[in-house]
């Protein structure tokens, strides 16, 4: 496989070719707020199979999803309580993953065979296009080998996944270089599974 390497303006010129990619089974690395993640149609089990395998990720453990709108959230997640809302309203798009009790449709090799999965809006122009491009949601991890840091620049991660992906998105430095908090809001009250740049007592101050 041939990795193509697009930059800001060549991933503009370039968008309706990624989104085939995507849209066919492809998986490639693009920019977000946090740090750069590795992602496919969140749809398609056997693209979620490749980046399992690529990463030498456990099946164990869950992958999260992009979304750029609200009727994507909807076509993921069967019911919003009051205190998700609360924190959407304060915290998306940005980073944020929240954790909600997910429809049937949703692939189980994505949640692990779980019900819940984690889905998040960024606060990044690339991946925000790209996913209202292909117009499904992402399903998204960060990317680098499971049990290494996450990727915040092209070098962090490029040797090891060039010409293992279709493609690359170059957006530079992440922005704020940390993996979302991950929060799941159990019986009115927000249980924190990753602490990131949004802290407990924000989340609190929230709700």
């Amino acid at each position: 496989m041939q990795t193509i390497l697009y930059n800001n303006n060549s991933f503009k010129e370039s968008i309706d070719y990624i989104e085939n990619e995507l849209n066919n089974g492809g998986i490639g690395i693009f920019p977000t707020d946090t740090v750069y993640g590795i992602g496919c149609n969140a749809f398609n089990e056997t693209a979620i199979k490749k980046i399992y395998k690529l990463k030498s990720r456990d099946y164990t453990k869950p992958i999260s999803v992009l979304i750029s709108n609200f009727d994507m959230l909807n076509s993921l997640v069967d019911k919003i309580t009051i205190e998700e809302k609360k924190l959407i309203n304060a915290f998306w798009p940005g980073a944020l993953t929240i954790i909600f009790q997910k429809k049937d449709t949703v692939p189980n090799i994505l949640t692990s065979n779980l019900n819940t999965l984690g889905i998040r809006m960024p606060n990044n122009s690339i991946s925000l296009d790209l996913i209202n491009k292909v117009n499904v949601p992402i399903a998204t991890t960060s990317a680098n080998i499971s049990g290494k840091s996450a990727g915040v620049k092209l070098l962090d991660f490029y040797d090891y996944f060039n010409n293992k992906v279709n493609f690359i998105i170059d957006g530079g430095n992440s922005t704020i270089g940390k993996a979302s908090t991950v929060v799941q809001v159990i019986n009115g009250l927000p249980h924190i599974l990753r602490e990131g740049s949004i802290t407990k007592e924000q989340i609190i101050n929230v709700l």
